[in-house]
């Protein structure tokens, strides 16, 4: 029956009216008994055509709830992203909508082979792998071609009938649709009834096709929010791993740490039996092998490679036969990975990995590889230039060492020459102050050869002090010998504040009178004559004080930050003129912290400076 003829819904009415009156006379004739044939035969024939127009009117409204339905579960599949939430869904729907007794959707994987991804049944069950009972036959045809397929009984449909798994498995209706998303079948969605023949219509079909559709767009979104999620995590898990190699790189400036741990992580990240990592000569036009990490190998132990081949300086990969035959008589094959180290444009080295595997390094292993590499590269440059820097100190301090050592083999003879020229006649004026001049200058050698004895001392590590225990009052005295001359000369006034009863401290002596010695010495030097010094000592919370104040040219705060630095004097004119090495504090500093103490630095410009250094009182722990 064509739309246009299809029975309306008030002529439906009538039509049911008409019929009960028909039924009604017809019972009456046959109480009677005198039914006419002709009457019964057209009475019959309406009410067939009735039924039939019953029939259509209630598969319409049918398909129309099946059409409502179809909306409503659309709109449920595309409310999650989690792909097996969504393959769930819309099994689940679609058994709904077709009134299927099982259903099972299928997903292509990475071998282009269809595997079951969601079993379900009418009772939205999830079905064990022994109940997967599907006709691959129907599901590898709607795959390849594309368009569903439906059967109203698979037993006896032509195109089915005899087929192992249709027989086996006591198949009936059944119904498939491919899923299709961006042009490609990526899927199937396949339902049964095994009881029933002819449960599925052409509406049904249609239903489930047009459902397909819209499945196949959320199972495709899921998907790919899901392998973008996981892209995600692990690239988040890279940079993790990345950012915990740097800090194990950057640990330290030793250059074969850095080398072990790139080799180290690199052969743990790809599974390879061993590493090595070579640097660049390019004098001599190769690499040299510096480290090797892992199991021996006579490619990546080879003590040298030549700088001109070809491939050098890219990342690159071959595959070879092992050297020595398995015990099955088999030829194992044997991966081989070279990755440069680059520092910006310049290739400084290569890591090469090896692993006894054929095709073992793909390229998410090789831009891991790649990215360690260039990492390494500046911790191996760092620890490069530390290593050269280290040289060139322990040089400089034992050049220092030995320029010292011969400097005061003249200057005691310099010195007892001077004494002894008093001896050997009658000396004026003159000659006496020539003769005080060189034994002062000859002091200020003796100085400064002492000043950088310390400095190469500290730098080498081998400047020891002997901490005993000590009396401060004594090590005031022997300080103040050395420099109340000086004070005395530039009319400066000295202000001692040292209380009697100071407990006893710990240190070296001898190093403390230096440390002391110092600072009187720049409070006298850096004081315009005619100033004014303080010494103060005390004791507070288990430690002894010692403070110098003086009224001299004081510093600024930049001027205070950069005391210690070995050499260094502030730029004013009273420090340039005065005598000095720039080494004191330097040493000051150093000494101090050996012993268990510190230094202090206040400083006003114009208006003076204090210095004051601590020591642990004798008792405590330091």
């Amino acid at each position: 029956m064509s739309e246009q003829s299809k029975p309306t819904r008030h002529e439906l009415e009538m039509a049911i009216a008409s019929a009960r009156e028909s039924l009604s006379l017809l019972r009456s004739q046959a109480q009677s008994k005198s039914v006419d044939p002709i009457y019964l035969n057209e009475r019959l024939r309406s009410i067939e055509q009735l039924i039939s127009d019953l029939s259509d009117s209630f598969q319409d409204s049918v398909h129309q709830k099946r059409l409502v339905a179809l909306y409503d579960v659309s709109r449920v599949i595309g409310s999650s992203l989690d792909l097996q939430t969504v393959l769930d869904q819309v099994m689940d729907a679609i058994i709904q909508l077709t009134g299927a007794e099982r259903g099972f959707l299928m997903l292509l994987d990475d071998d282009g082979q269809l595997g079951v991804k969601v079993a379900r049944n009418f009772d939205q069950e999830t079905l064990n792998s022994s109940e997967f009972a599907v006709s691959r036959t129907i599901t590898n045809e709607v795959m390849n071609s594309g368009k569903p397929v439906l059967t109203t009984n698979a037993q006896t449909d032509p195109r089915y009938a005899g087929l192992a798994s249709i027989v086996t498995h006591a198949l009936r209706s059944i119904m498939a649709s491919p899923l299709r998303a961006r042009g490609k079948n990526v899927g199937v969605v396949y339902v049964d009834n095994r009881i029933r023949s002819g449960m599925f219509s052409e509406k049904d079909l249609d239903v489930l096709e047009a459902f397909a559709v819209q499945a196949a767009v959320a199972i495709d979104n899921a998907r790919l929010y899901g392998e973008k999620d996981q892209a995600l995590a692990d690239r988040l898990e890279e940079l993790t791993m990345l950012q915990w190699i740097d800090r194990q790189l950057n640990e330290t400036l030793d250059m074969r740490h850095a080398m072990n741990i790139t080799l180290e992580w690199s052969s743990r990240l790809c599974n390879a039996q061993s590493a090595s990592l070579g640097l660049c000569d390019p004098a001599a036009g190769v690499v040299r092998q510096v480290i090797h990490f892992g199991d021996p190998d006579e490619f990546s132990t080879a003590p040298e490679l030549p700088l001109n081949n070809p491939l050098f300086g890219q990342v690159y990969e071959t595959q070879e036969a092992a050297m020595q035959m398995s015990a099955s008589g088999v030829e194992p094959q044997r991966t081989v990975l070279c990755v440069p180290i680059r520092l910006e444009s310049t290739v400084i080295g290569m890591v090469t990995l090896v692993a006894n595997r054929a095709d073992a390094f793909n390229e998410d292993a090789q831009a891991l590889v790649s990215r360690l590499a260039d990492r390494a590269a500046i911790a191996i440059e760092n620890g490069r230039l530390y290593d050269a820097v280290q040289a060139a100190n322990r040089a400089k301090s034992e050049f220092v060492s030995l320029v010292a050592h011969e400097l005061k083999v003249p200057m005691t003879s310099i010195t007892g020459y001077a004494d002894l020229l008093g001896t050997v006649g009658v000396l004026n004026e003159q000659q006496r102050a020539f003769i005080q001049t060189i034994k002062n200058n000859t002091h200020r050698m003796n100085v400064l050869v002492t000043d950088l004895t310390d400095i190469s001392r500290i730098e080498s590590g081998q400047l020891h002090v002997e901490v005993e225990e000590i009396d401060l009052h004594s090590i005031i005295e022997e300080a103040k010998e050395g420099v109340l001359q000086q004070i005395a000369e530039r009319q400066h006034t000295l202000i001692e504040t040292v209380p009697k009863n100071l407990p006893a401290a710990k240190g070296d002596r001898s190093r403390v009178v230096q440390v002391l010695v110092n600072l009187l010495s720049n409070a006298y030097k850096y004081t315009p004559n005619g100033g004014v010094i303080e010494l103060q000592a005390g004791n507070q919370e288990n430690q002894i004080f010692v403070r110098v104040v003086d009224s001299g040219v004081g510093m600024t705060p930049e001027q205070v930050a950069k005391l210690g630095t070995k050499f260094w004097r502030a730029d004013n004119d009273h420090v340039i003129s005065q005598p000095g090495t720039g080494l004191g504090l330097a040493i000051t500093q150093n000494l101090l912290t050996l012993m268990g103490g510190a230094l202090e630095v206040q400083s006003i410009p114009g208006k003076g400076s204090t210095f004051m250094f601590t020591l642990p009182v004798s008792g405590t722990l330091i």
